[in-house]
């Protein structure tokens, strides 16, 4: 791939940085660079005897400490001095204290993504708290109420992106429902050179600043040699009317992008290590940026058994999709004498992530084939093509069924894959005899985004639900994907109301301006906070009006996603939301004060796709 766009370089120089570094005085440190993760140091067995933190008191410090990747060298803004930060084991039931000392020159807090806490414990400037100044310490005090697989990372301006971030494992005090010999922590992140605000500042003058996948002449023609060259023109026109691109998946990409495992990179190799025949318990964190990440493990099945740190019922699967902010844990049974690798191949297939599982230190496996990059369909962005024959274009509708092998549903759909609203009648009883949830945008609902605000650049037609799709790339695929469709709680949601209320989210943007919004409003636009009633069961109903996936996160609260489970909707943090989809959640609001709610994009986040949640016990007002 070519890269030949002329513009300003933003990278650090080494030059530069040894200045900097001599006006920090810590030359000294030079000679030590690492990328800083002593969990990866080999032969390390287990949970990671290192850069961990165990007990009800723990103390951080987040400083700048020199970063390098192979010949390039950086400045990262660290926790404890490493990248990803330590990782934080913590105990159920305890009362801990987590002291957060700044060493930086400007504010930073700490939010502790998925956990049940105060609001003024959250971390979040501007909303529950004032942030942490700095040469001053905040001290988080909260009792541990739950237990899982989490991560915890600033809130402040842009500086999650240059290395605050760590893993959050908290202990169960029951017994876990399943049985693991090794236990690991995958974090997969991603790192630029360029400055963070310069990435944004770059994004905002050309939104496709680093989207090198465009198509090119010969696409096509290939187009015209399946579906004629009206058709292709057709579809070109629409897509250069809309001024989108279908080769537009992320926003920033592996031109400037390295992918991290563990703070490493690829040819870096993250390794840990297995006996043949034990169970590998691998909880994956996704604490990138801007990431989406397909994982899989070539010769390995992963048995997924926690969702967002809860246990689901197991679902045995060949790959995954996780967007930033979630997290997911699997177990998996090596039996051979051999290394497997671990790839987590970017959304956008501009690059990747790597690791290994291996039964000794030096050991390596081949890396899978490399999949070519995928394009969006007018489908996909909700959008009808009246007249035209899409049969052959129209790939990602026509396949949706053939990747996901979903043997155990037993009622066919379109393509043999069952639909949501194919495994009901039309009085809403399901096949087995159960009533159908109420899940709105279950069927394709016409709607129109223009009403949405100057913040919106009117994209999907329609809307419908898309939780049974494990999402777009993986139209060629056979393997075993997991869907929003698989999770299933392990026991029963504790709150079985039906929801009194429902909000309407409509998630919007415009592209070319890179401006990101909720109902066409930034954040800055929307004077009043978004009102739940403490005590009340919630609808939030979120339709995605952009050509964009977005995890989006609800602090403070549990959502209990909608998708067709009746009593063991699956509880998240996070919930990725497809282009032109409509989706619910259900939210049981136990959480008074103000909260944060947003995109986890986190540049998407900066453009303004965040709002606050203000919880009280006065009737809501009409949201704002």
């Amino acid at each position: 791939m070519s890269f030949n766009r002329d513009r300003q370089d933003t990278r650090v120089t080494r030059r530069a940085l040894l200045q900097g570094v001599g006006a920090l005085g810590m030359i000294a440190t030079m000679a030590r660079l690492v990328p800083s993760y002593s969990w990866a140091s080999p032969p390390a067995r287990g949970l990671f005897a290192t850069s961990e933190l165990r007990g009800k008191i723990i103390d951080l410090v987040i400083d700048e400490t020199p970063f390098q990747i192979g010949e390039q060298l950086g400045i990262a803004k660290t926790i404890n001095g490493t990248l990803p930060g330590p990782l934080i084991r913590l105990q159920e039931g305890d009362d801990v204290t987590l002291n957060v000392a700044n060493r930086l020159k400007e504010d930073t807090s700490i939010h502790w993504h998925g956990l049940i806490l105060p609001p003024d414990m959250d971390g979040v400037p501007g909303v529950s708290f004032a942030g942490i100044k700095p040469a001053s310490t905040f001290n988080y005090r909260f009792p541990i109420q739950q237990s899982g697989t989490y991560w915890y990372h600033s809130h402040s301006g842009l500086q999650e992106q240059l290395g605050v971030y760590g893993p959050l494992i908290i202990d169960s005090i029951e017994p876990e429902p399943f049985h693991y010999d090794q236990d690991y922590v995958v974090v997969l992140s991603d790192w630029t050179f360029e400055s963070p605000e310069s990435v944004f500042a770059n994004l905002k003058k050309q939104s496709d600043y680093y989207n090198f996948q465009k198509r090119a002449t010969p696409e096509f023609f290939s187009d015209v040699s399946r579906i004629g060259f009206g058709a292709a023109l057709q579809n070109y026109f629409m897509w250069d009317r809309m001024r989108m691109d279908p080769t537009d998946f992320a926003d920033v990409t592996g031109y400037t992008y390295t992918f991290l495992m563990n703070g490493l990179a690829s040819e870096q190799n993250w390794t840990g290590f297995f006996r043949p025949g034990e169970r590998v318990r691998l909880r994956f964190i996704a604490a990138a940026a801007m990431t989406f990440y397909d994982v899989r493990i070539p010769g390995l099945k992963m048995t997924v058994v926690q969702a967002d740190g809860q246990n689901v019922q197991p679902i045995v699967v060949d790959e995954f999709r996780i967007g930033p902010a979630e997290t997911y844990d699997v177990i998996v049974q090596p039996h051979a004498d051999q290394a497997y690798t671990l790839f987590a191949e970017t959304m956008d297939r501009s690059g990747y992530a790597r690791g290994t599982l291996a039964p000794r230190e030096g050991m390596t496996a081949p890396l899978p084939p490399r999949r070519p990059r995928p394009l969006r369909t007018m489908a996909d962005m909700g959008m009808h093509m009246e007249g035209m024959d899409m049969t052959d274009m129209d790939h990602h509708e026509q396949k949706s069924g053939a990747h996901s092998k979903h043997a155990e549903m037993k009622v066919p759909g379109k393509h043999g894959k069952p639909k949501m609203h194919d495994m009901y009648d039309e009085s809403g009883i399901a096949v087995d005899g159960r009533r159908q949830p109420e899940i709105p945008g279950s069927t394709p609902v016409q709607h129109a985004p223009g009403h949405h605000g100057t913040g919106n650049q009117s994209v999907a037609e329609y809307s419908r639900q898309r939780l049974d799709e494990p999402g777009i790339g993986f139209e060629d695929s056979d393997s075993r994907v997991l869907t929003y469709t698989d999770l299933k709680s392990l026991t029963p949601h504790p709150d079985q109301r039906e929801p009194e209320r429902e909000i309407e989210l409509h998630l919007t943007g415009h592209m070319m301006r890179y401006m990101w919004s909720f109902d066409g409003k930034k954040y800055s636009e929307a004077k009043e906070p978004i009102h739940f009633r403490f005590g009340e069961r919630l609808r939030l109903t979120f339709v995605n009006d952009t050509m964009m996936e977005h995890p989006l996160h609800l602090h403070g609260m549990w959502m209990y996603l909608e998708n067709g489970t009746a009593d063991y909707l699956p509880r998240k943090h996070t919930i990725i939301v497809k282009p032109a989809e409509k989706l619910s959640v259900a939210v049981t609001v136990d959480a008074p004060g103000r909260w944060a709610f947003h995109c986890h994009l986190l540049l998407h986040m900066e453009a303004g796709m965040f709002r606050v949640v203000e919880v009280t016990d006065q009737d809501p007002e009409v949201n704002s």
